[in-house]
């Protein structure tokens, strides 16, 4: 819901990180597993799509 009000970049997330392109990702739960939600946006539809959320091993970056 915070994605959709004030945007994709989330500094104020503590494992928030910003990858290439306009790729975003968080660390949603530390520890074995660790667990993290890929995002990308688009700016011309405003449109953000998590195209990842499962163990940080797997994740797409």
């Amino acid at each position: 819901m915070e994605i959709r009000i004030t945007g994709p970049a989330r500094g104020n997330w503590q494992n928030y990180g910003k990858l290439t392109g306009n790729q975003h990702h968080c660390h949603l739960k530390k520890g074995m597993p660790t667990y993290v939600a890929v995002w990308s946006e688009e700016k011309e539809a405003i449109t953000v799509e998590v195209t990842y959320a499962d163990t940080h091993e797997k994740a797409p970056y």
